[in-house]
């Protein structure tokens, strides 16, 4: 270890000259002052480990040197030591009071002094130690930060992808801390509406946002491809009862919107009740949890029913984490469900029902910190020309889609009892940039003439049957029944695509085992006249308008359609 540094300030020669021969006898580096403008010059020149100091000194006595020296040093700690014959109580505490330590009565005595040097040496010794670990520790916590918010952004990119910014759409996210526990996702279907999911895991910060990652990814996914909430939600249960520890869980509710059936379809588990605001007569409905949150039970004993509500343009649902009815004031009391309820009951026009509860629970709160993540949802149903107004972005970068291809794909008696070709369709169809612009039409009309050759094809149903109540009813308990009987059958799916990444024309044929039917006889021929809709029903019409060309082709067993991108407002290009 280096020799200790003293340095020492005495205008008494003598004194100073003894001290100092004590000092250096007991292995002591030694640097003298005679007053304490010269002790501050010797202390930035040496940086001496503990200062010795004579409160009464000309040109500037030791207390005010004390203070200079204190403030030199800044975060390091120098001990400084007064040398007094003062004996009054005040005095010794005005030398403690300008910054000393301690301080050492005339006559010296070594054996005091050699302790005292040894003490606050030790003392340096720990308080360099202690800032070392001070600093070791901010870094590691900024290089700690850094990645919580390069890993932040790879979560928000992930998390946040979807359509959050439809103007059907009002949310709030008020993370406690860096990453939210609390996710809300939601996603346009390519039937047209859109899924939403709001979702709160236990805790907060990373360990419950590192849950929402593949819940994300199975969400956006899954609902691009066609999926609906009930195949959703049992995927996302399944993975996180996978990668969950005991005691996590995602609260969350997942909401289907269609715009077409103005309905809702909402399942939640977990969650605090939401409130359905009607726009028209301003009445409150609530809405209850019926299941246990995602990531508890198994897939066998999993629920994904949903609970469906007939629902008007304008009518708000409204979905909340319970971070907001359990958030503090300053006294200790929660914000509740009461309050919640009377800024609905209080305000005269459903649009100001958001900011309405932003601003009660701001003015609850008094500046008070939150004590868990808060997120509030408001969902609004519109009309169908509105939400057709909102625009669907299409992915654009340096690696464009698949542009020339085609593909047959087969399904037999096994696979059509129990497999929905729909999803990896529409991901195949979705793989190219044009296409993804118009997910719902190319989902309408597959879904259309898959169902068409699937139910009429196959399992030779007729659709007369559903021009009555009563046959509808005929119609799909035969259904039930000749699928359960299936033996032989299939239908073949061919696709072809050609296009040069500005435009491109898909081509959909689909074939089954049935008989077919005349379709020349019926008057139905390529230049998109739909003959007799009584047979047709009203799937052909719709698949007429969207598409630029449809016929039926060789006994009726084969229909092929042509869309051509990109496309006109009247479905042609």
């Amino acid at each position: 270890m280096d020799s200790i540094k003293v340095l020492i300030a005495d205008d008494n020669q003598i004194d100073r000259m003894v001290l100092s021969r004590i000092v250096r006898n007991q292995g002591y580096q030694v640097f003298e002052a005679e007053n304490g403008a010269l002790a501050i010059e010797a202390f930035e020149q040496h940086q001496p480990d503990i200062v010795l100091l004579d409160v009464m000194m000309p040109v500037m006595g030791g207390r005010e040197a004390a203070r200079q020296i204190k403030a030199l040093a800044g975060e390091d700690f120098v001990p400084v030591i007064f040398l007094t014959s003062l004996t009054d109580a005040q005095s010794l505490a005005d030398c403690l009071e300008s910054g000393g330590d301690d301080f050492l009565s005339k006559p010296y005595n070594h054996i005091i002094l050699q302790a005292k040097i040894n003490s606050f040496y030790r003392m340096r010794d720990m308080n360099r130690t202690l800032q070392k670990q001070r600093d070791t520790i901010a870094q590691n916590n900024e290089h700690l930060m850094h990645e919580q918010h390069v890993a932040k952004a790879v979560f928000d990119n992930v998390a946040h992808a979807g359509c959050l910014s439809s103007p059907n759409i009002r949310y709030m996210l008020s993370p406690l801390a860096v990453f939210n526990g609390d996710v809300l996702l939601a996603a346009h279907k390519p039937a047209g509406g859109m899924h939403v999911l709001l979702g709160d895991f236990t805790g907060h910060g990373l360990p419950a946002a590192i849950g929402a990652m593949p819940l994300a990814e199975i969400f956006y996914g899954m609902t691009a491809k066609g999926f609906g909430i009930p195949d959703i939600l049992r995927e996302m249960n399944l993975k996180l009862k996978g990668i969950l520890p005991v005691g996590f869980f995602c609260c969350a509710a997942v909401v289907d919107l269609d715009i077409d059936r103005k309905s809702m379809g909402i399942w939640m588990g977990g969650l605090p009740d939401c409130f359905l605001l009607r726009g028209d007569t301003l009445a409150v409905e609530t809405l209850s949890s019926s299941n246990l949150p995602l990531g508890v039970l198994s897939n066998e004993k999993f629920s994904d029913n949903l609970q469906e509500i007939k629902v008007n343009p304008g009518d708000r649902l409204f979905l909340w984490s319970d971070g907001i009815q359990e958030a503090r004031n300053p006294d200790g009391e929660m914000f509740g469900e009461e309050r919640l309820r009377n800024v609905f009951t209080q305000s005269e026009r459903p649009e100001d029902v958001f900011d309405g509860i932003q601003s009660t629970l701001s003015d609850f709160l008094q500046g008070n910190d939150q004590d868990d993540d808060t997120t509030l949802l408001e969902l609004t149903m519109v009309e169908q020309e509105d939400y057709r107004d909102v625009i669907m972005e299409v992915s654009a970068g340096p690696v464009s889609g698949p542009v020339d291809w085609e593909m047959t794909y087969e399904l037999g008696p096994d696979s059509l009892k129990n497999f929905n070709p729909m999803p990896l369709m529409m991901h195949i169809m979705m793989e190219v940039p044009g296409l993804r612009q118009m997910g719902g039409q190319l989902y309408t009309v597959f879904a259309e003439l898959f169902s068409n050759a699937f139910e009429h094809g196959v399992l030779e149903l007729n659709s007369a049957l559903k021009r009555s109540a009563n046959g509808f009813l005929e119609y799909y308990q035969q259904r039930e029944q000749r699928l359960k009987e299936l033996k032989g059958g299939y239908v073949r799916i061919h696709m072809q695509h050609n296009g040069d990444g500005h435009s491109g024309e898909l081509t959909l044929r689909i074939e089954d085992s049935g008989s077919g039917f005349d379709h020349a006889a019926i008057g139905f021929n390529c230049d998109n006249s739909t003959g007799n809709n009584n047979y047709s029903g009203r799937g052909i019409p719709l698949i007429n308008s969207i598409c630029s060309s449809l016929r039926y082709l060789g006994v009726g067993n084969q229909v092929e359609a042509v869309i051509r991108w990109p496309q006109t407002q009247d479905g042609g290009s």
